[in-house]
C-alpha cells in the first residue's frame, strides 16, 4: 500500500530473511566472517542472537555466497529425534539407506561426505532455531556427526543458530563433548545508534526508493522504540508509512514514529 505513494519498486521493511536488504552493521559484518571462517575451515560454530536481530537473514547471506564446491544442509525445524535427525541429514543429502534401519542411515552420510571430501565438495549443516532441539540425544548425534574427519581435516562444517537460550544449553555437563569441539561463538548484538541511517536507507535503496524519507527526529525516535532490532525496526518503520500517508506527509518525522510506536505497544505503550 505505501509503495507506491512513498516511491518504492518493492517493501523494503518486509520481515522476510531476503538477503538482498540485510544492512551490514558492524555487528553483522563480524559475525558473517566468523561464519565464512567456520566454513572454509570445516569448523563447529555456534551464532546466537535475541529476536529479531538477522540471525536468520545473514546465514541466508552465506548460503547465497557459497559457491559449486559447497554442499548445504539446513535445517529450520530442529525439533528432531536424533533418529529423525540423521534420517533428515541423510534425506538432504540424498544417500541411499534404509530409512529404518539407523546403522545403514549411518554408514551412508559417512560414505557421502567421503565422496564429497575426495571431489573437493565442502558439506555445510546449518541448524537454525537450534535452541529449539528438545533432547540430549539429538545433541549427541549433532557431536557424532563431527566425528567424521580425515586425519587432517573434518569432512564437514557445522553451524548452531540460535537464541541466547542456545549457549545455556550447550553448557549442561551433559553436553560438554559437544561444547569442546566448538571453535567459533559469536553473539549477534542490535545495530548501533550511529547506523540507523544507514540501515533504512539502505533498505530503502534496495526497495527502490534514492531520497531519505525519515527525519533526523524520526530516525532518533525509531532507535529509541526498536533498540536497534532490525525486526522491531521494520514493524516501527512500516506503520510510520501506513501513519503517514493517512497525515497526507511526504517525509515521516518524529511525531510519526512516535505514533507508530504507541500504535503497536512499544516502550509502554498499550
Amino acid at each position: 500500500m505505501y509503495e507506491g505513494y512513498y516511491g518504492f519498486n518493492e517493501k523494503p521493511f518486509s520481515k522476510t530473511p531476503d538477503p538482498r536488504f540485510l544492512f551490514m552493521s558492524r555487528n553483522h559484518e563480524e559475525a558473517f566472517a566468523r561464519l565464512q571462517y567456520a566454513v572454509e575451515e570445516r569448523e563447529i560454530a555456534v551464532l546466537t542472537g535475541e529476536v529479531g536481530c538477522g540471525k536468520t537473514t545473514l546465514t541466508r547471506l552465506l548460503i547465497d555466497s557459497l559457491g559449486d564446491r559447497f554442499r548445504v544442509v539446513l535445517i529450520v525445524n530442529p525439533r528432531l529425534t536424533s533418529f529423525d535427525f540423521i534420517k533428515t541429514v541423510s534425506s538432504r543429502l540424498e544417500c541411499a539407506a534404509n530409512p529404518n534401519r539407523k546403522s545403514e542411515i549411518i554408514d551412508a552420510v559417512y560414505s557421502k561426505l567421503f565422496e564429497d571430501y575426495k571431489s573437493g565438495i565442502s558439506t555445510v549443516i546449518i541448524i537454525d532455531e537450534a535452541h529449539l532441539i528438545p533432547y540430549r540425544e539429538t545433541f549427541e548425534e549433532i557431536r557424532l556427526l563431527t566425528n567424521f574427519q580425515m586425519d587432517d581435516s573434518n569432512l564437514l562444517s557445522l553451524i548452531l543458530v540460535g537464541q541466547p537460550e542456545l549457549r545455556k544449553k550447550l553448557e549442561l555437563k551433559a553436553l560438554s563433548a559437544l561444547r569442546q569441539r566448538i571453535g567459533i561463538y559469536y553473539h549477534l548484538e542490535p545495530i548501533g545508534e550511529d547506523e540507523i541511517r544507514g540501515y533504512i536507507e539502505h533498505r530503502s535503496r534496495v526497495g527502490g526508493r534514492e531520497e531519505p524519507l525519515f527525519t533526523e527526529d524520526a530516525l532518533a525516535a525509531v532507535y529509541k522504540f526498536s533498540g536497534g532490532v532490525p525486526r522491531v525496526i521494520n514493524s516501527i518503520v512500516t506503520m510510520a508509512m501506513l501513519d503517514g500517508i493517512a497525515k497526507d506527509a511526504v517525509v515521516i518525522d518524529g511525531p510519526i514514529v512516535f505514533s507508530a510506536a504507541k500504535e503497536i505497544g512499544l516502550n509502554g505503550h498499550s
